[in-house]
């Protein structure tokens, strides 16, 4: 029974102890005031300067002018005025020339194919024929060496304008169009090396 009077004790004692520090906490949490000490004085509101409304009304601002459009302005039509009197001129008549025989009209023969306009000898554009020839057979060789499942985003957008400028180069060809076909299978030529060069 002893053990359980002290630790009852010891458990009374703790909890002594611990509302003694609770209360000494309280205690210190009020603040100090001193009744005696007067209220504080508010300062006075500083004056006040009012004009009147109709002293001083500042001149309205002009609006901002609209900046200048670039679009050019649609053409009128002609305002129609009305006719002038004029006195009436009196010419002699003058002899009516004699009919000419209408021009006839140029029938193509349909056996006859027709021919395009040509703008270099048949010699010159034989030899531009075959260096675009060349330069598309390279290109399709580049191209055809180059793994299309292993490009990346780019270079497959790349891969696919070469291709089409080597099909549109054919077709340039083909409507003997020499400067457009030699110019696409140039480009065609370039995409296709970098393609190669990866």
């Amino acid at each position: 029974m002893t053990k359980d009077r002290s630790a009852e004790a010891s458990r009374y004692l703790g909890s002594v102890v611990l509302l003694a520090l609770l209360a000494s906490g309280c205690a210190r949490a009020h603040a100090k005031t001193a009744p005696d000490s007067p209220p504080l004085e508010m300062p006075a509101p500083p004056a006040r300067d009012v004009e009147p409304a109709g002293a001083g009304t500042p001149a309205p601002m002009p609006l901002v002018q609209e900046p200048a459009r670039s679009t050019p302005a649609r053409p009128r039509p002609p305002t129609q005025q009305p006719p002038r009197a004029e006195p009436a001129k009196t010419d002699p008549p003058k002899p009516e020339p004699a009919p000419a025989e209408a021009p006839k009209p140029v029938v193509e023969d349909p056996a006859k194919p027709t021919t395009t306009l040509q703008t270099a000898p048949a010699t010159v554009e034989g030899e531009v024929e075959r260096a675009i020839r060349t330069t598309l057979t390279k290109a399709t060789a580049d191209l055809n060496r180059v793994d299309y499942r292993a490009l990346n985003a780019d270079a497959r957008t790349q891969y696919d304008t070469a291709k089409r400028f080597i099909g549109q180069a054919d077709e340039a060809m083909r409507a003997k169009n020499l400067v457009l076909a030699k110019n696409l299978a140039e480009k065609a030529g370039t995409l296709a090396a970098q393609l190669g060069g990866r």
